[in-house]
């Protein structure tokens, strides 16, 4: 079992290790490292079953097992109310501070569906008697099932894409994404991006700093030069500076600022909960890139999230649809072999 364990655990970090290096831009990052977590901790498991002679004869190592199993134990016990609980709490925040606006309810409405999901809905299938409404029932179940983790491994992959080691990556140009403007101003958010793409720009000598994004409703200029003034406020060279004007989203911003391209070592540069989907676009684009994301607030970050995996499934809603599918024939089969029988 140990040997077992110990080969699963070293094919996992390899696996991870080879989609970091090559590819990190798709959610295998977010899934090799998963597996690479369960890996981990089946391999513990096996040290400590081996060792378990030895671990009971020592009162002290077996009280301090003892208690770190009752930790976990509670942790998986509390996690899902705690995480239903944060959604709501947060949702609520961000409503208050946001408006109420369908954008910003995000987190409130993800919260109360798994709140029905989780205690509702189980108590609906169990008064179905019908073969094939219960057969759908369960695929409905399934599907739910299926986005959840594909949520929880979008969310890892996007944490990932944010890790750099180094600081000096020997970027050509550093590409800071538009948010929006008030009027002629830059709000915060993207005050925050762009001193983000310039903390990037000065640890790379050499590299450009484009500022893309194209004029808005209710903007009194393009995004790309109201970033471009406010960098030059900030003390950045004028020569280092590129300004994209005509884009209106994030694909446009990217395919339009690849035309300003000094090389082909790039850095996209926005929102953290943005970076990734941003990322996404760029490979879809054939455009090698790198993600750097700015700080904002908890409350809208959750509810942004949502906002971004909707996006992401959006983008891959055939794959999400087929994958659906094949976890759905085997319950059609029995639903089959069922209403003949």
């Amino acid at each position: 079992m140990f040997i077992f364990a110990t080969i699963m655990l070293l094919l996992s970090i390899l696996w991870f290790s080879l989609v970091m290096i090559r590819e990190p831009r798709t959610l295998w990052s977010g899934a090799s490292f998963l597996f690479l977590l369960l890996q981990s901790a089946i391999w513990l498991m096996a040290v400590l079953f081996m060792n378990s002679e030895r671990i009971m004869a020592n009162r002290l190592m077996m009280l301090l097992l003892t208690l770190a199993l009752l930790v976990v134990m509670v942790l998986i016990a509390v996690f899902p109310v705690a995480f239903i609980g944060v959604f709501f709490w947060e949702g609520i925040k961000n409503i208050r501070r946001e408006g109420l606006r369908p954008a910003n309810a995000l987190s409130l409405l993800f919260a109360a569906g798994l709140v029905i999901y989780t205690l509702v809905w189980p108590l609906f299938m169990t008064q179905i008697r019908d073969v094939w409404v219960f057969a759908l029932s369960v695929i409905l179940s399934l599907a739910v099932m299926w986005l959840l983790g594909i949520f929880a491994v979008f969310c890892f992959s996007a944490l990932l894409n944010l890790v750099h080691v180094k600081k000096n990556r020997g970027l050509d140009q550093v590409v800071v994404l538009g948010s929006g403007l008030m009027g002629d101003q830059l709000t915060p958010l993207l005050k925050s991006r762009v001193d983000r793409g310039i903390q990037v720009m000065d640890r790379n000598p050499g590299s450009l700093l484009i500022l893309s994004g194209g004029q808005g409703s209710g903007e009194e200029l393009p995004e790309g030069q109201a970033m471009a003034a406010y960098a030059l406020e900030q003390g950045v060279d004028p020569e280092r500076i590129r300004v994209e004007d005509k884009s209106l989203n994030t694909e446009q911003n990217l395919l339009y600022s690849s035309q300003l391209f000094a090389g082909p070592a790039t850095a996209v540069v926005s929102t953290r909960y943005h970076v990734f989907r941003a990322l996404v676009l760029a490979r879809m684009q054939g455009i090698p890139a790198i993600g750097y994301g700015s700080k904002t607030k908890w409350y809208f970050t959750l509810n942004a999230i949502l906002r971004e995996y909707a996006g992401y499934l959006k983008l891959s809603w055939k794959t999400q649809l087929l994958a659906i599918a094949i976890l759905s024939l085997p319950v059609v089969l029995l639903a089959c072999l069922s209403s003949w029988g």
